[in-house]
């Protein structure tokens, strides 16, 4: 349920009225822009009586939301939030590239990745320190070693990192090195995990699990929400379909559906929607073209001899001509890259 307040409702009665709420049982969300200010109701409704709010003079309307996410609502949020990581933005009218290795492998290998992303306009670096593999054979990654030689790279280039949490035991940790929190595809719905990421304090990057739904990703995102976060970024990363020739199938349709139900940021990984190196730049194109607000890509300096993903990790060049592209795209739409 929201509570629309009357324009120039004063402070006082806004406060009021979030007391109000408040001996409800419900906590308020409150979303202030330069001509509304809405209080949006969070808990169980069940026993909220609307007239009661309906009856107040500084009350415009009172409305049901009957989604079963609240926070994540366009209807409790209507701007669209834009996230702030060490001087970069994700959301609003910058297009953000997140670009680097699918993991980390050693120090010569990140700084010579990071140095050329940076060089050809990535805003985040991106690289794992702890990887959750499909085969338990394959490399798992360098565990802190990985998050110190990120730290190490962010020194160097001034870029953002973006680094993948994989369980609640690890979030303390990877929190202390890291920018933004990624939650991979295999842990969207890891409830416990999303709790934590929601208690640390640090946006979180949330990737659309290979079978959910729209719903089932913002319902995730309510989780991290729920608990104190609210600067989750929502990714969309292909889903499993009939359709073998790709890794996965890139929903781009998810994307203005995303942006409509939601005021979150929303990007999309056209690597792992691919699996194929080649068909990156064009997705990442219709990406940008349909309101992405920015994307995620594997790069490497030798993907032939990569550690994991080389199949679907790009060389410097092709991310460069990439970069053009999208640049030249976002401008049609007055953005930036």
């Amino acid at each position: 349920m929201i509570i629309v307040m009357k324009p120039l409702t004063p402070e006082s009665e806004i406060k009021r009225m979030i007391e109000k709420v408040e001996r409800t049982g419900c906590r308020v969300h409150l979303s202030k822009g330069d001509n509304y200010c809405i209080l949006g109701l969070v808990g169980d409704i069940a026993g909220v009586n609307i007239s009661n709010f309906e009856s107040e003079d500084s009350v415009e309307k009172v409305l049901r939301v009957t989604d079963p996410y609240k926070l994540a609502n366009r209807v409790f949020h209507p701007d669209d939030t834009v996230i702030k990581v060490r001087g970069s933005t994700i959301g609003g009218k910058s297009i953000t590239v997140i670009a680097g290795p699918c993991s980390v492998e050693s120090e010569d290998q990140l700084m010579t990745i990071a140095r050329e992303v940076k060089r050809l306009g990535a805003t985040f670096l991106r690289g794992g320190a702890y990887k959750p593999r499909t085969s338990p054979y394959s490399f798992q990654g360098l565990g802190e070693e990985g998050l110190k030689l990120l730290a190490k790279a962010r020194e160097e280039t001034g870029l953002p990192i973006v680094t993948e949490v994989v369980s609640t035991s690890l979030v303390e940790l990877v929190a202390s090195y890291a920018d933004v929190l990624q939650i991979g595809a295999r842990n969207m719905q890891n409830f416990e995990l999303l709790k934590e990421v929601g208690r640390c304090g640090k946006p979180v990057l949330l990737k659309r699990g290979m079978s959910a739904t729209v719903e089932d990703l913002l319902m995730a995102a309510e989780y991290v929400m729920s608990s104190g976060n609210p600067n989750v970024v929502l990714c969309e990363r292909g889903i499993r379909t009939f359709e073998n020739f790709t890794r996965n199938t890139l929903d781009i349709s998810a994307i203005p559906a995303l942006k409509r139900l939601s005021h979150l940021p929303v990007i999309v990984d056209p690597s792992h929607a691919s699996g194929r190196w080649w068909m990156i730049e064009p997705l990442s194109k219709a990406a940008i073209a349909v309101g992405a607000d920015g994307i995620t890509v594997e790069v490497h300096n030798d993907p032939a001899n990569a550690l994991s993903d080389g199949e679907q990790s790009i060389k410097f060049k092709h991310f460069g001509t990439m970069m053009e592209s999208i640049r030249k795209i976002a401008a049609v739409d007055g953005r930036t890259v």
